[in-house]
């Protein structure tokens, strides 16, 4: 019994020597690149802990307040999966009152997404056929208005901390009840013998389009696309050679873009809106008789806030956590939004309330602030949870695909981080999940006040945590050859 005894006493010690030592090796590997001087002056905060036991590994100021950027898209996902739960699906639906083509938007961030749809192999426009597919099948050639219903939401649609001058970017489209296309366009010039040529993509009079595009002969092509005061009122400037695009553009008024869009498409498909296209809410639904609707679960939402990171789609979700509350009298609002989040943060995941500070869900806002330990915190819950595996697949995935497709491609590195990325200007973060043979490991590296070699020096902390675990054999010594 004693020499059993012994034996396992030996043990123990030896696996606690053993981990303080992996411990202290990983340690050493990230100092190691903090002390890089082009480190010196950006403020890291870095936990990484044990998936199985919840162990840390490594802390630097794990408890110190960062901007996380869009790492806050993890708390929101992680939020929606809580209040929402994994079943949640979005529901657009399309009917008649009387002869009043209504459609009730229900927050959807996906509604017509370009990616989705790519992915699903279903056609650009595809939903306004399907409406007037749906119209023709009835019988109808004609309808009144076409009334849009965003009350689900409230109208703030542009967060009050978003910064102005980026409002006409993809990152930054307004948050509607009902959105279409990310609430984007694409806008395509072309010299045509000597004239400048305007599209939009999708194709539509919607926009008011100033074109100020000088065409040239020879040299680089650039466009850009100004608003003024005046809702979709755009100046197109900059000079076009053959032809130039400007992707994404964020627009205004959404909901009003997707009934105005779906007026032009029933004309080009022959029934022709008699009325005008009208923004409301629908306060009396009992003779509201649906046409079609549109689903979206909210697994999709979570793979394209995490995995390519859109803005719109963990906004959304915010809100609608704040919708489906009942707390809101005027529709999912942030003010709401952010309180249950803030909740979910504190009485769930266990965090004091110093930890963290919600202002938006998508990161854009500076305002927002965590810690690394918070973001561990929450992933080690949900890794415990049966939500996990829903989860970690909405993360991008090193060398793979999301985010992080370009990166980690490595053999020894690919396909084994499971990450979300952050960035806006003198922010970088990367939270997530590293698959190691020695176990899996939760990370969070939040960087302030970085520069242009910060996310090199990131990504050099996440590999450093597989390394630590499975050190690369040392290389052979060539054998020396006999010349004697």
């Amino acid at each position: 019994m004693k020499i059993r005894m012994k034996k396992f006493v030996i043990a123990v010690l030896l696996s606690i020597f053993l981990s303080l030592t992996a411990t202290a090796d990983l340690a050493k590997r990230i100092e190691a690149i903090l002390a890089e001087p082009a480190n010196q002056k950006v403020h890291f905060s870095i936990h990484v802990v044990k998936a199985a036991t919840a162990e840390t590994v490594y802390d630097h100021d794990a408890r110190e307040l960062t901007i996380p950027a869009s790492n806050m898209k993890l708390v929101t996902t992680a939020a929606a999966l809580h209040y929402l739960g994994a079943d949640f699906e979005y529901r657009t639906k399309v009917g008649l009152c009387g002869n009043t083509l209504v459609i009730i938007g229900s927050g959807d961030p996906l509604f017509g997404d370009p990616v989705i749809d790519a992915q699903r192999k279903r056609r650009s426009g595809w939903i306004l056929e399907d409406i007037a597919g749906a119209l023709k099948r009835k019988g109808i050639t004609s309808v009144e208005d076409i009334v849009v219903d965003t009350c689900v939401f409230d109208d703030e649609r542009v967060h009050p901390n978003w910064p102005l001058d980026q409002l006409n970017r993809w990152y930054a489209a307004e948050v509607s009840g009902l959105n279409y296309n990310n609430n984007c366009v694409n806008i395509i010039a072309k010299n045509t013998a000597g004239g400048i040529a305007i599209r939009t993509e999708p194709q539509t009079a919607f926009l008011d389009i100033i074109n100020n595009i000088t065409p040239i002969a020879k040299g680089g092509s650039a466009i850009g696309a100004y608003r003024n005061r005046h809702p979709n009122k755009l100046t197109l400037k900059g000079k076009c050679q053959t032809q130039a695009t400007i992707t994404d553009l964020a627009i205004e008024r959404p909901a009003a873009f997707f009934g105005f869009l779906l007026a032009e498409n029933l004309a080009r498909a022959g029934i022709k809106p008699q009325g005008q296209v009208i923004e409301k809410t629908i306060s009396d639904r009992s003779n509201f008789k649906l046409l079609t609707q549109y689903t979206t679960p909210i697994s999709d939402c979570l793979v394209r806030s995490n995995k390519r990171s859109l803005g719109l789609a963990a906004e959304a979700l915010l809100k609608t956590i704040a919708a489906e509350s009942g707390l809101c009298n005027a529709g999912g609002s942030w003010e709401v939004g952010r309180e249950l989040i803030g909740k979910y943060l504190s009485d769930t995941i266990g965090l004091d309330r110093s930890q963290f500070f919600i202002d938006d869900g998508s990161g854009l806002s500076r305002i927002n602030e965590l810690t690394a330990n918070a973001v561990t915190k929450l992933l080690l819950n949900l890794y415990k949870s049966r939500e996990w595996q829903m989860y970690r697949d909405s993360l991008a995935v090193g060398g793979v695909d999301g985010t992080i497709a370009k990166f980690f491609y490595q053999s020894r590195y690919k396909g084994r981080i499971f990450a979300k990325t952050g960035y806006i200007d003198g922010v970088r973060a990367l939270s997530g999940l590293c698959i190691t043979e020695k176990g899996e490991v939760l990370f969070s590296i939040l960087a302030n006040k970085t520069n242009g070699l910060t996310r090199k020096m990131v990504h050099d902390i996440a590999k450093a945590i597989i390394d630590d675990a499975e050190p690369e054999p040392p290389r052979k010594k060539p054998s020396k050859l006999f010349t004697g």
